[in-house]
């Protein structure tokens, strides 16, 4: 049986008031319960999203590391190395955010394509190979797919942090506030209604004495 709330008094008042706490509580765990069950949709939807960024931005880097091996291969691990120093590039990102049933979710945005032409990254055509090229470019490519899976991964952490708040929230009201305002406002029910019966008794008593002292 759940307990009751301490310190409440078997007042007339009291139990009034806690009937107001009480469907303000159930009204409260329905808007909850439908918030986590939106929640879980929406999470579910950028879940799906993660799983297709995830394959997209692993099939990009599985074929930047299948250009890396040709390019090791014919220039030498060291060699492909050094040029990969020399192809620095620095990216400009805007950084917003987004509301999803009023969690906040990021957006980065990015320059609409990373690629750059061979004589932008920075080394000599003669020192490269077409391999050194193509690798470079699948790398680029893979970066704004890596970027895009980042931010849904952070959008998804947000939601699954916002769901979980709320299951504790619902399940807070379900199971302890709401049967513990229940109890209580039955105790005291129960307790005015015993009052009631003793007074009528005492009535009863003190009318039949009067009634004796009359007669």
């Amino acid at each position: 049986m759940p307990e009751m709330i301490e310190g409440v008094s078997p007042t007339r008042m009291e139990l009034l008031r806690l009937r107001r706490r009480e469907q303000l509580a159930v009204k409260g765990h329905d808007l909850l319960r439908e918030k986590r069950d939106a929640l879980i949709a929406e999470f579910l939807d950028v879940v799906g999203e993660v799983r297709d960024a995830r394959m997209v931005a692993e099939e990009k880097l599985k074929e930047a590391f299948e250009y890396l091996i040709i390019a090791q291969a014919g220039l030498g691990v060291e060699e492909v190395r050094q040029l990969s120093l020399m192809t620095a590039q620095e990216i400009p990102m805007d950084f917003s955010m987004r509301s999803i049933m009023g969690v906040n979710v990021p957006i980065i945005e990015l320059p609409e394509d990373l690629s750059r032409e061979v004589t932008e990254r920075g080394y000599g055509l003669m020192d490269s190979s077409s391999a050194v090229d193509s690798c470079a470019k699948r790398f680029e490519e893979a970066l704004s797919k890596i970027i895009k899976l980042a931010e849904l991964e952070e959008a998804v952490r947000n939601l699954a942090g916002e769901v979980e708040k709320t299951k504790r929230r619902v399940n807070a009201l379900e199971y302890v506030m709401i049967p513990r305002l229940k109890t209580t406002r039955k105790y005291i029910q129960m307790r005015l209604e015993e009052m009631e019966r003793e007074n009528f008794t005492r009535l009863k008593k003190i009318k039949a004495i009067l009634e004796r002292k009359e007669e």
